[in-house]
């Protein structure tokens, strides 16, 4: 038998008008209402703007979704520009807010109760996540460079995450008005001092608290980030995929946080929110877009347009190739990754940066998402005294890399005791310059000086592939400027391997 797709209805023209929206605690929204102009009942979908981004933000696909045959409201959050109260980074106040929304727009608009949909970019895309756990009416989500771990976001590996951090801060200072706890959290966090608030402020605000939620609603949920985010890496969703209950769908591209839906909200064509589209007209309009039936997870390959679809995300690599870290040799001041096993060894770095990094939050790995070029170093100029280097052979096959690389190493600090490592994964070229693959920063707290610890440890996950004719590249450092944290100056750091505890890179390959 096979499934027929249903023409979508043709809508000439939608009306436009700016709204006040008025919360049960007194605080107004500042709003936009696009309405088909053709009478009749409507499926609707709220779109929440982003962190530091007024409701025009959404007004290209906004008005495109209204002449589709969608009642369209996009709002501002509280706190930011002229909406009311104070910003409370999708906490409580700000998921009943998009309860009493959802009421609004069923009075005041021409929508259909059973057919409500919510969406975002980012700040939108992670309260829609949380709206849909507490609010049972929400059918479908659309949630595009989300975090579903707040916690994990700032703080991955007990690492801080300054730059996103820092401009998050910024930003709210600049075109919102911060409420004191937020205040207090920014402030504890840069001080490095009560992070357990700052956790505990986090987990509330945060869509995998509530799964259980999400999984008894089962609203249709698209996902949607990039494998460079800054702000909310990769790996976070996997597992929050991977446990959801009703229809889901997982998509990653290359760049960084709200590049790829970039283009889409200026109305250029748009990967991102084509799917957004489909997405909504099978879960909400009910006309069979195909979405439904293909494999839920799409990766598009770095560097190239080209998708590969997997029916799960364990599905997306098929073998695992490991990476033992030999020696460092004297005449090279390097070590091989290599399949071989390898005697017991240590190498001890001063802390310091190196050329290894990466790069700058939202620029780099934004570029990357329209040149296709990804950051790299040369990797002979590594400082040999700051860092560690290990190459593999030269590849005589191309190693297609799908999810997230792992990294174990024994560290052991010096004599401050807390310290913090960051690894880098290249593809090196002959010329002996690195592309990154994917790199991640570890930090141990608390940790006894000269007692060694072993880091087990996803990197963030990647679909790339390594041609024929490079070769890998790992390097370790101990400073990185997207993170507060770093070793400390003029400390020294242990790296070493033994039979008891080797020390390897294993790669997720296709």
């Amino acid at each position: 038998m096979s499934l027929c797709i249903a023409a979508s209805p043709a809508f000439a023209s939608s009306s436009f008008r700016i709204v006040d929206l008025t919360m049960r605690d007194g605080v107004t929204l500042k709003g936009n209402v696009f309405t088909p102009d053709t009478p009749g009942r409507y499926p609707a979908i709220l779109f929440i703007t982003s962190w530091a981004l007024p409701s025009v933000e959404y007004f290209v696909q906004a008005q495109k979704f209204a002449d589709a045959g969608y009642v369209v409201v996009s709002y501002t959050p509280r706190g930011f520009y002229t909406s009311g109260g104070f910003i409370e980074t999708a906490g409580p106040k700000d998921i009943a807010d998009l309860s009493q929304v959802i009421d609004w727009t069923l009075a005041q608009t021409p929508s259909d109760p059973a057919r409500i949909g919510a969406a975002g970019v980012s700040y939108g895309a992670g309260m829609s996540l949380i709206g849909a756990a507490f609010d049972s009416r929400i059918r479908a989500v659309a949630a595009l460079s989300c975090w579903t771990d707040l916690p994990y976001s700032l703080f991955s590996h007990q690492t801080r995450h300054l730059q996103s951090a820092g401009l998050l801060g910024l930003s709210a200072e600049l075109t919102g008005k911060p409420s004191a706890e937020l205040q207090q959290a920014l402030s504890n966090f840069f001080a490095n001092q009560n992070l357990d608030s700052v956790i505990a402020y986090a987990q509330v605000r945060s869509a995998a608290t509530y799964l259980d939620r999400l999984n008894a609603n089962r609203p249709a949920i698209l996902l949607g980030n990039a494998y460079g985010d800054s702000f909310f890496g990769p790996n976070q969703l996997t597992g929050f995929f991977t446990q959801l209950a009703g229809p889901k769908r997982l998509e990653l591209r290359p760049g960084d946080h709200a590049i790829p839906e970039l283009t889409g909200i200026l109305g250029l064509p748009n990967d991102a929110w084509t799917s957004t589209r489909r997405w909504f007209d099978q879960y909400l309009r009910g006309v069979n877009t195909g979405i439904a039936t293909e494999n839920p997870v799409q990766l598009q390959l770095r560097g190239q347009s080209t998708y590969e679809s997997f029916p799960s995300w364990s599905a997306i690599s098929t073998s695992t190739a490991r990476y033992n870290l030999s020696e460092v040799h004297w005449w090279s001041n390097e070590g091989d990754l290599t399949a071989g096993s390898q005697a017991a060894w240590n190498k001890t770095l001063v802390a310091g940066d190196t050329v290894a990094n990466g790069g700058v939050a939202l620029l780099t790995n934004g570029a990357e998402a329209i040149t296709g070029e990804p950051i790299s170093a040369w990797i002979p100029a590594v400082d040999r005294l700051n860092g560690a280097v290990w190459q593999s052979d030269w590849l005589s096959s191309p190693q297609r890399v799908r999810g997230a690389p792992h990294l174990r190493l024994t560290v052991t600090p010096g004599s401050s005791g807390q310290t913090t490592v960051i690894a880098y994964l290249y593809d090196t070229d002959w010329a002996g310059t690195g592309s990154l693959i994917t790199h991640v920063a570890v930090t141990l707290r608390n940790a006894v000086a000269g007692q060694p610890y072993a880091v087990d440890v996803d990197f963030p996950a990647t679909a790339y592939d390594v041609p024929i004719g490079h070769r890998l590249s790992l390097v370790v450092d101990t400073a990185d400027p997207l993170y507060a944290d770093k070793a400390p100056a003029f400390s020294s750091v242990k790296l070493s391997s033994s039979s008891s505890s080797p020390s390897y890179v294993s790669l997720p390959l296709k």
